[in-house]
Formats: C-alpha cells, structure tokens, sequence
C-alpha cells in the first residue's frame, strides 16, 4: 500500500485596514506557517511603497506576495499619484499573464484617499466603511473590526485591537504585529 503524502501548505495571516479620523491604517500579524508548523514569528507582510505614499499588505504565499510587491511598485512608478490606475493594471496582468495567474496570494493597499482590496481574480475594490481584513483570520479581524468601528477608538487602535482578536480565534496569526499608518485626505 502506497502513502500519499500531500506537500506541505503555507498558511495564511491576517491582514486588516482601517480608515478613520484622518488616518489610514495597515496591519499584519507576523507568523509563517507550514503545514502545522510555526516556521517564522515576525515576518513583515505590511510595508510601505511609492516612497511612504501608499502602504501595503499581503495575504498567501510570501514570494508570491513579495513578487505581487514589486509589480505594483513598478505600477505606481509607472501611474505616479494614481493608485487605482497602477491597482487596475497590476491586476490586469494578474488575471492574464500566465506566471502571474498562479500566484496565490491577496493584497490590501491604500494611499490618502483610496483603500483597495486586491486579488488575483482580477478584482479590485474598494471596502464598505473603509474597513477590510484577508487572510485566514481577515473575517475574525473585520468583524471586530466594524464592531469597534463606530467608538471613539482612532483607527490605529482600532486595527490593533482587531488583530488582538484575530490572533486569539486564528491558529495562523500571532500577535506580532506591523502597523504602516498615512495621514489622509479626510
């Protein structure tokens, strides 16, 4: 009798964004997980780009991720100022090149008016109430989330204390967490 082993799977993370009060908020957990093992506890899956114009934050595979960073740094090089343009065109050429369709991974990304949810379908949208989470734990973080939503909290804290959560529900997200923060439009 043969065993069939399945590969190992590299699982998520939460990744979460909020826009409140004149700031925009990314926030990522820090572990990577293969299979049932923690390989790494304070990964940086949020950063900033565009020169600290735009903050992102990625979901899924990491060089999937790191590769997904890079097209949409050359994107907004390419669209200086024009988040959505150089958002539509990277997902463009993630739906229709054929290296790119196979990456597996989903991005939050905003500058100081847009906040965008970016996935390898080709989608590209915009979060109801300027709050989003991804990842294995991004429905743990939303929900809270959009509970603490309409308090007095600041959206930094907000974010926080939703990946708090998150972290507590989620087996694939710890609590170290990286925080990118711009100041809006608003």
């Amino acid at each position: 009798m043969s065993e069939s082993r399945e590969p190992a799977v590299w699982h998520g993370t939460t990744i979460m964004m909020v826009r409140k009060g004149g700031k925009v908020v990314i926030a990522g957990d820090g572990q990577v997980s293969l299979g049932q093992t923690v390989i790494k506890h304070t990964a940086r899956k949020v950063r900033p780009l565009a020169k600290g114009e735009v903050i992102a934050g990625f979901a899924g595979a990491t060089a999937d991720a790191f590769t997904l960073f890079e097209r949409l740094e050359s994107k907004l090089e390419q669209y200086p100022g024009q988040l959505m343009r150089a958002c539509v065109e990277l997902a463009k050429d993630w739906r229709t090149d054929r290296y790119l369709r196979k990456l597996e991974a989903m991005m939050l990304v905003a500058d100081k008016n847009t906040s965008l949810v970016l996935t390898g379908t080709g989608d590209v949208l915009e979060p109801e109430g300027g709050i989003m989470g991804i990842g294995s734990g991004g429905n743990y973080a939303l929900a809270a989330g959009r509970a603490l939503a309409d308090t007095d909290f600041d959206a930094e804290t907000i974010a926080r204390k939703a990946m708090a959560v998150a972290a507590e529900i989620c087996v694939y997200t710890n609590e170290s967490i990286t925080v990118e923060v711009l100041e809006t439009a608003e």
